[in-house]
Order: C-alpha cells, then structure tokens, then sequence
C-alpha cells in the first residue's frame, strides 16, 4: 500500500498538481485514523493532506479512480446475456429520475461489459467508450418533463446532470478495466488533462474556460499580495549621507545607524492594448480580467482595443460587472472600418495619432495580441514612438514560440523594437509574468 500511495503521489506530480514531501507523509500518518475499507473516507483523507486548490480536484479523483478504484468484482470475460440497447435506456431512464447513485454505478459496470468490448484491438485494451456511445444514445433519453414551468425546468436540470455523473461514471470505468492491463501509470499518462493554470486558453473547451473563469480571483489575490511586498520593499531610498553622519555623533562617530531617504511610493500607469480578433478573443478576454483585478495596484489602467483600428474601451469596466463590459466590447467598440482582420500596423499608428501623447515615464505599455498582422504593412515605427515614450513595453503573445514568424507573423520585427515579448499561452505563464514584469 505504501508503494501505491507514492505512485499516486508521483503521478499527481507529474500531472502539475503540486505535492511535497511533507504531504505525503501527512497522507500516510492519515491513514492510521480511517476505515481503509471505506473508499469515500479514504479518499476525503488522501484529499485533504495532497491538495490544496479546487482546482486541482478533478485531477486528483481521475488519479484516486486509477490507483485506487480498481473493482475486484469487474470481470473482463464476456457478458453472459446479450446487449440489449433499449432495454438497458429503459433502466437507466428510471435510474436517473429515482436518483438512485447505487443503480448508477451498476449500470456504468454493465455499459462497459455489454457495450465497451472490443475484441482484437491493435493496442491491445479490452474496453474503449466510443462502442458504448455509439450503442446508447443519451440524447434521447426520455426527459422528466417537456413542458415550460418552473418545476419542469429544475427536474431537466437534475436529469442533467445525474447524466453528465453518469456519464463520468462511465469513463472511470473504461480507464480501470484499462489500468488492470496496463497499469496505473500508462493510463494517467494520457488520460489526465492540463490543469486549469496550464491550459492553452485558445484552446479550452467550453466546461475548461468554465473552470479558467474560477480561477482567476484567486490568482488575482495571490498576485496582488506578491506585488503589494515588491511594492513595499521598494520603497527604501538611498543612503542619507548627512543625516546618517549627525546621527553618529552621539556613538562616536561610529555610523551604527544608517539613515534612508524616504522615496515617494510609485504606482505606475498601465496602458493595455488588446487585439480581439477571433484567434486571440479568449486569451485577450482572461488577460483583460486579470490585468482589471489587479486595477488597484496601479495609478490608472487604460484599456484599447483594436482590429483594422482602434478604440478605447476604459470606461467599460469603470462601473460594469467584467462579463458585462466584454459583452459591450463586442457590441460597441469601433474597432473596424472595413476589413474586420488584424491591422497592428494601422492600429499602432492611430493610438499614436489619438493617445500616445497620454503616455508618459511613469506609464507601462501592454500589449496582447499574436502579431499575426494578415501581410499588411508592419508600420514598425509607430510602435517605436509608443516604446519610446513609456517607462515599459512588453508584449504577451499567445502562441507557441515555435510558431513565432511563421506565416504572416511579425513577432520578432516587432520584439526588437520593445522591451520584451513573452509567450503567455496559460494562466501560469501569465502569473509568471505579472509577478517578474509589472
């Protein structure tokens, strides 16, 4: 047992779920205190002495099913009574509408056994999902109610989501069956999705971005209280030379204690240009909401958005819920003139026109965009004029490094001519960056 609970540590790990020593031996001393029979208490047990995010949850049950969910009961010889869809709808149906968690869990077992089996598999597994889905359509499942009230809404939601368990109930079970033959540590390897500050942004799925939005106000916290002591620390002055000297009279001259000048505390200005083409739409959206959270630690956040050009959209998020104002972005920001594509060329040279003479020693210049500018004109001096200007220019680019100046990417034309462009494709790279850069 000792030996599997280091694997399950190792295979959190390397999952990006962050786990020390000492919590492993937390997770071990725990287990003197519990029923080991008991998977639900063992598992609350092993939960709360390895993790320490929410986030982190969903990962961690996928892991805990692996290492430790294994059924002795599952048999992978073939069901003795044949498939027989409708009949396996009609109960499920019924199980879903009672409620019924044991019925469920059976019936996930028996999806796999009479659906899940396939035979002479190249790579060698018994049991996959897509036979299982393919066998039992859930979109057909008679709902509880097909009517317009309140109290048929709320039972279809219930329905819903019972399904969306079963649904999990069912996977978990393919990846044990799964994990008998190939082991634990094969399984996870390909079954655990990034964890929520590791996703690529562009690319989440609808229930990650979900998640992602969950994600941002504690990292918010975290990042205000790193940049409230980089604040705090900065504020010691020079050596105080005379007053230092005065002072050490009264010790013989002997300079024991040193005098500061005080500085004035200084917040800077932060100026964020956004492009909100559809390629980067989501990872402007999350950086935006991240950039507003932390809003307090700075002079003034000024927010622009552009495409062909662009448009200040400051006063969107002055007194607005943040949803709200991304949704007014969409509907009011003139942003396009005739060619709805990205022109950072056009749109460097319009807020150099409109606003550059806002831009100042004290002010920080933040751009986001994948300076993908569709072969039009790079217009490179307007950005040097913005650089120029401001105390700081850096630039989050979403995409892979890799992928930097191919196509019609401007990425290093545009690097040379600003203090510094970052690839910020998660959310981990991005805290990575407030908390070095700003």
């Amino acid at each position: 047992m000792l030996d599997r609970l280091l694997s399950f540590s190792r295979a959190l790990r390397e999952a990006g779920v962050p786990v020390s020593v000492s919590e492993d031996l937390d997770a071990v001393r725990s287990l003197e205190h519990i029923d080991w029979l008991d998977r639900d208490v063992w598992r609350s047990a092993l939960a709360a002495t390895m993790i320490k995010s929410d986030a982190h949850r969903p990962a961690f049950d996928m892991l805990f099913e692996l290492y430790f969910g294994t059924s002795p009961s599952a048999d992978d010889s073939s069901p003795e009574e044949p498939a027989e869809p409708n009949r396996f709808m009609a109960e499920l149906t019924d199980a879903l509408g009672s409620g019924d968690g044991g019925a469920l869990g059976e019936l996930a077992e028996r999806a796999v056994d009479q659906f899940g089996r396939v035979e002479d598999s190249p790579s060698g597994n018994l049991f996959f999902e897509y036979p299982i889905w393919r066998a039992i359509d859930t979109g057909s499942l008679a709902r509880p109610g097909d009517d317009q009230t309140f109290e048929s809404t709320v039972a279809n939601d219930e329905f819903e989501r019972r399904l969306a368990e079963w649904r999990r109930r069912v996977q978990a079970e393919v990846r044990r069956r799964v994990a008998r033959r190939r082991g634990a540590e094969a399984v996870a390897r390909y079954s655990i999705r990034p964890l929520p500050e590791d996703l690529a942004i562009n690319t989440a799925t609808a229930d990650e971005i979900k998640q992602l939005r969950r994600s941002v106000q504690p990292l918010a916290r975290k990042l205000a209280t790193r940049l409230s002591l980089k604040h705090r620390k900065s504020r010691h002055g020079r050596l105080d030379m005379r007053r230092t000297v005065r002072r050490s009279l009264s010790t013989g001259g002997a300079p024991f204690d040193l005098v500061e000048r005080k500085r004035a505390p200084h917040r800077p200005e932060l100026f964020v240009l956004c492009d909100v083409s559809d390629s980067v739409a989501r990872f402007a959206r999350f950086s935006l909401m991240l950039v507003h959270a932390l809003a307090w630690q700075f002079t003034r956040v000024r927010s622009f958005v552009f495409l062909e050009t662009i448009d200040e959209v400051t006063r969107l998020f002055e007194r607005e819920d943040f949803m709200d104002a991304v949704a007014r972005i969409n509907a009011e920001a003139n942003v396009v003139n005739f060619d709805p594509h990205s022109n950072y060329g056009a749109s460097f040279e319009e807020f150099v026109e409109r606003y550059n003479s806002d831009v100042s020693s004290r002010s920080t210049v933040l751009v986001l965009g994948d300076a993908r500018n569709n072969y039009r004109s790079s217009k490179v001096d307007a950005l040097k004029e913005i650089n120029a200007s401001a105390h700081k220019t850096y630039w989050l680019n979403p995409e892979s490094r890799s992928d930097w100046d191919t196509g019609d990417s401007l990425a290093s034309v545009y690097a040379s001519c600003i203090d510094d462009m970052a690839e910020v494709r998660t959310l981990r790279q991005l805290e990575r960056f407030i908390a070095l850069r700003l």
